[in-house]
């Protein structure tokens, strides 16, 4: 599955970013969400799988289209895959024209993904060095100083990505009183887990509450690195929401780890920049075409590629410019 389908993959979250970038700054996020959403759906129609999207953009009566348990590419008689989307992962950011907005598809075989509930999600991200050393229930401090010794630094060397929201007070100045950076971000925490497992993106672990459905996204792409996510459901005020949740099999008092959000062995995740970022440089158009930047990682082979494409106009030469 890798092997086959990672090129279309490839394109997929590809031609999604080119389609969201052309509303970068018009202030209008459900929009741009819509043009991901649709070009993604329409992509997906040609592949030669059996796919169900495991995470997408929500329920079938709120989504028109990638909802939870759509089916997507030929069908039957292909293989069976779940598919896992954020067809526009900081639809603010590329409402506003902000940093690390991309566009993400996660695969596996089926079963190999965990169908989270629509909640939130305490997670605790690192990349390979740290991976093993650092524990959800620590404090902020103790996680800090076992990350710093796994990577031969100063905990003043390290910088952690936080969502920049209220409920993170607290958090914030236990990381500031430990001693450690913090780059706080206005969305995007997905784009910010795949930096802390890349070295050289001056980002060395997320902490914090965010989207469960993001988390699994973050598991896969890390599980392809060698990195490492921990997560726990936050209880919701909803009644109604945690039942659902606890029927679809979750448990609240578990710390999920990385194999247990992505227990898939044959893995393929795909992302592609729609705004400049740490991780990826954003859609670029020109005269002659577009030009993109791409994150493509397979489980099986392990293989990270970094891919920067030229689209051609239809009937146009081209002129490449480094």
């Amino acid at each position: 599955m890798e092997m086959s389908l990672s090129g279309e993959f490839l394109r997929v979250v590809e031609q999604a970013a080119i389609a969201s970038a052309s509303s970068i700054g018009n202030g209008e996020r459900k929009h741009s969400d819509w043009l991901a959403v649709e070009s993604m759906r329409r992509s997906m129609e040609t592949l030669s799988m059996d796919g169900t999207i495991v995470i997408g953009e929500g329920e079938r009566d709120e989504a028109p289209m990638l909802y939870v348990g759509e089916k997507v590419g030929r069908g039957m008689g292909h293989p069976a895959i779940d598919i896992a989307v954020d067809p526009l992962e900081g639809t603010n950011l590329c409402a506003t024209g902000a940093p690390n907005a991309i566009t993400v598809l996660a695969a596996s075989e089926k079963g190999g993904l965990l169908h989270a509930p629509d909640l939130y999600m305490q997670k605790l991200c690192v990349g390979p060095a740290s991976k093993g050393r650092v524990h959800l229930d620590y404090t902020p401090a103790q996680n800090l100083k076992l990350i710093a010794e796994a990577l031969h630094r100063k905990v003043g060397e390290l910088t952690v990505v936080v969502l920049e929201r209220p409920r993170h007070e607290q958090l914030i100045d236990d990381i500031r009183h430990a001693g450690a950076r913090i780059q706080l971000i206005g969305d995007g925490d997905l784009s910010a887990a795949i930096s802390a497992a890349v070295s050289g993106t001056g980002i060395h672990a997320v902490m914090g509450i965010g989207g469960a459905p993001e988390g699994v996204i973050s598991a896969a792409a890390l599980k392809c690195l060698g990195g490492e996510i921990q997560g726990r459901l936050v209880v919701d005020a909803n009644t109604a929401s945690r039942e659902k949740a606890e029927a679809m099999g979750v448990d609240f008092d578990r710390i999920y780890f990385t194999d247990d959000l992505a227990p898939g062995e044959h893995i393929v995740f795909a992302a592609c920049g729609v705004t400049k970022g740490n991780l990826l440089d954003g859609v670029h158009f020109f005269g002659d075409g577009v030009r993109t930047s791409s994150l493509l990682l397979h489980r099986h082979p392990r293989l990270v590629r970094f891919v920067d494409s030229v689209h051609v106009n239809e009937g146009e030469g081209i002129t490449v410019r480094f």
